[in-house]
């Protein structure tokens, strides 16, 4: 059952290490009364290594800082015009194990992209959502204490071409695409930022 608060927040374009840092604080001091919050935002151009990710799967970073964090999964990139979604929940208040977490952000995103008229599907074997085979967000997460932090990655309006320094979650030649390139109309960012908003909301019960 879902507590009576959900607290989001639109970041705009922020730093990757303080909100980390942020993000952690709040999943450390957080308490059975403090309410869960989803944060949406963007990142300037960053690569983060999950915490099974190996060195062989970053291609060549170059200028792009890489930063090693606790989430699952292994190598990804983060840029303007991705809609990063970061979801600290109590799960045990939500009575959610992780498993359900991650079906609820796939088809959370799933109904943002059915209302842009794109057909998509989760993966039982490799995390994220596709698109035919290539895949528009990716997640990852970590668990701590019951409560979750990190979340997903939307890609939206951004530049494409970092994916290519990389085997993105460890998949050579996994193949990226964007909401962009999938629809006759440029997509609108915080349309799709409230689009998710609305969807997550819906699937965790927060209607």
């Amino acid at each position: 059952m879902a507590a009576a608060e959900l607290i989001v927040r639109h970041l705009g374009v922020v730093e990757y290490l303080p909100t980390l840092e942020a993000m952690r604080r709040l999943t450390a001091e957080r308490d059975d009364a403090t309410p869960d919050e989803i944060w949406l935002l963007q990142h300037p151009q960053v690569f983060t290594q999950g915490q099974a990710g190996k060195p062989e799967h970053l291609l060549a970073p170059g200028d792009i800082p890489v930063v090693q964090v606790e989430r699952g999964g292994q190598v990804t990139y983060h840029g303007p015009g991705q809609l990063v979604g970061y979801l600290m929940l109590d799960l045990r208040r939500l009575d959610l194990g992780v498993r359900e977490l991650v079906t609820v952000m796939e088809q959370a995103l799933v109904d943002v992209l059915a209302g842009y008229g794109i057909e998509s599907a989760p993966k039982a074997d490799a995390p994220g959502v596709y698109v035919e085979g290539d895949k528009i967000a990716s997640l990852g997460l970590r668990v701590r204490r019951g409560c979750s932090f990190h979340g997903l990655a939307l890609n939206v309006d951004m530049d494409m071409t970092p994916f290519q320094r990389i085997n993105p979650c460890g998949y050579a030649g996994l193949q990226m695409t964007q909401l962009k390139d999938l629809v006759a109309t440029p997509p609108v960012f915080d349309e799709v930022a409230r689009c998710l908003e609305q969807a997550l909301r819906q699937r965790l019960g927060y209607a």
